[in-house]
């Protein structure tokens, strides 16, 4: 009996904590004020744009696509719309807005905290900027 009520407060606790851990995808995604505020300390010049663009075709245009409209090959089997980075609701976000997102991730979208250096970050955050454009 000890066994059984031992498993099911396993089975709850694991059930609560699945059920916190995972914010609905439909939320907004707001960084904190402190992360916001930061500003870009890489210049957007051709030599940045050209790293922000190499990182951005290796590791975002599947999801994101060429254009970044949310249409890249990768994107229909993700079970939610990839962000579209050309649009003006994120074109409007704060570089320090972006550069959080891009940190920390948010699922299915990895975190790059370790993956890629802050001036690499910053980098694709130039080259977003580019996508506006497009």
């Amino acid at each position: 009996m000890k066994l059984l009520v031992i498993l099911t407060l396993l089975l709850s606790s694991a059930l609560i904590a699945v059920s916190v851990g995972e914010p609905e995808s439909k939320e907004k995604w707001i960084a904190p004020a402190a992360e916001a505020g930061k500003k870009n300390p890489v210049a957007a010049n051709d030599s940045s744009l050209a790293v922000g663009q190499k990182i951005y075709l290796q590791r975002c245009v599947g999801c994101h696509g060429k254009t970044g409209k949310g249409d890249g090959p990768d994107a229909a089997d993700l079970g939610i719309h990839p962000a579209k980075l050309s649009d003006a609701a994120v074109q409007q976000q704060t570089d320090g807005e972006l550069f959080w997102k891009v940190t920390v991730g948010k699922k299915p979208m990895p975190n790059y905290r370790t993956r890629l250096s802050p001036t690499d970050r910053w980098n694709v955050i130039n080259y977003l900027r580019t996508l506006a454009r497009r």
